[in-house]
């Protein structure tokens, strides 16, 4: 049970009118949960006229239906809600959680309630977050599942997983978490929100965090396909026969190792405690991190909605300094990091001779518990600053979908192997 920041948020009397209490959360602590999906949260820029890449959908009163494939098998199940950027109360009347059909469809008569507390409505205060209680459903590797929340009556939306390649769905007004058929999901969005992991309880079961900025994320690989680079990996993983190990993305795109970002999320370096460390069954991260920190120094500043801000100037020494401190914090709490190499961008020459200094720094200087290789196994040998024609999405940075096959291939299965074991 997580229920972090409860107190600190919120006073006496402010929690005594919430739906559950930290009490009532910690009757059912089951012994092993292993994390199966997770996302990380950003927040949304709060100002007036915001592009419309930024407008949040209206979900007020209405049944928000989110899409999410686990990487981990397992018969009893909860869901970690996130009120991390709130600075209102978040409300959640009713939480379900059933066998995706495909669309805004879900199994009929297949689902199951969701409470916190022995309760079906739940109040997360603002900078907090929670664990519902243990709930026995099947849970299928690869297979995809509709997580519905019929939200408040004055329930706004101030953080998302701005990139989630995955179509969901917002309902008419109602109550519709029930709903077997998807007619009442007018609304698509390409976010997710407030559901920010599921975990099944498998004791002898371990997670791979996979965390960095758009590459991560799988930016520009194919919507609803499950083409991100982890994705491909915990297939890889499946087809070896290690079913027992799940991988979780927590890359954000447009993330920094160093600088926050008023669209792109906290720096890596502060929010690897949250979003890796505090992940259930987690015992190795994959870092892929630093080339919005070489990039975003030379990006013109905007009008208006500045997302690049602030346009800090960064060193191979300044990067290196942060993954030292990354690496220290995971260790401090026993888990191993994978360096992975920066892959090839075609940047300008003295933005590329950070990126390659760096890249030796991760090869060579011994820090990391294991080397990813992504540059060598994505660059072209001809080019090595550029991405081979058949990996490259078209705009020279982001993989397609065969590039990000063959970052997955790229990681070592014995290193993988040795630092999931108890």
């Amino acid at each position: 049970m997580t229920l972090r920041t409860l107190a600190a948020a919120c006073g006496a009397a402010l929690l005594a009118q919430f739906a559950v209490t930290p009490a009532a959360l910690a009757a059912d602590t089951p012994t092993h949960w292993v994390a199966t999906w997770a996302t990380a949260l950003q927040s949304i820029p709060q100002q007036a006229n915001l592009p419309p890449l930024y407008r949040a959908p209206e979900v007020a009163g209405r049944t928000v239906r989110q899409i999410v494939y686990p990487t981990l098998s397992g018969s009893t199940v909860r869901i970690h809600l996130s009120n991390e950027y709130g600075k209102t109360p978040l409300v959640i009347q009713e939480l379900r959680i059933a066998r995706s059909a495909g669309g805004a469809a879900a199994q009929a008569n297949g689902g199951a309630k969701v409470t916190f507390g022995g309760k079906v409505s739940v109040i997360v205060p603002p900078g907090g977050e929670l664990d519902s209680d243990a709930v026995e459903f099947d849970i299928v590797a690869g297979a995809p599942y509709a997580i519905s929340s019929y939200m408040g009556a004055d329930q706004r939306l101030v953080a998302w997983h701005r990139v989630s390649n995955q179509v969901n769905y917002v309902s008419l007004p109602g109550n519709h978490a029930d709903d077997a058929m998807g007619g009442a999901f007018a609304q698509r969005f390409t976010q997710f929100a407030w559901v920010t992991g599921l975990s099944v309880e498998a004791p002898s079961a371990a997670a791979i965090a996979a965390i960095g900025d758009s590459i991560t994320d799988g930016m520009r690989s194919s919507l609803n396909e499950n083409h991100r680079w982890p994705d491909a990996f915990a297939r890889r993983l499946a087809r070896s026969g290690d079913r027992s190990t799940a991988v979780v993305n927590l890359g954000i795109s447009g993330n920094r190792l160093l600088s926050d970002s008023p669209c792109y999320g906290d720096a890596l370096a502060k929010r690897f405690g949250r979003d890796v460390l505090e992940r259930p069954g987690v015992k190795t991260a994959i870092l892929l991190i630093g080339i919005n920190d070489i990039n975003f120094s030379s990006m013109p500043p905007r009008a208006g909605l500045d997302c690049d801000y602030p346009h800090t100037t960064v060193s191979a020494a300044d990067l290196i300094a942060g993954y030292k401190r990354v690496i220290a914090e995971a260790h401090r709490h026993g888990v191993r990091v994978f360096g992975a190499t920066l892959t090839p961008a075609s940047l300008p020459p003295q933005r590329e001779s950070i990126r390659s200094a760096v890249n030796q720094w991760i090869r060579m200087a011994g820090a990391f518990d294991a080397v990813v290789d992504f540059d060598a196994a994505l660059r072209d040998p001809a080019q090595p600053a550029r991405l081979q024609r058949g990996y490259d999405s078209g705009d020279h940075i982001h993989p397609s979908d065969a590039g990000y096959a063959a970052m997955a291939e790229a990681i070592p299965l014995d290193a993988v192997a040795n630092s999931t074991r108890k």
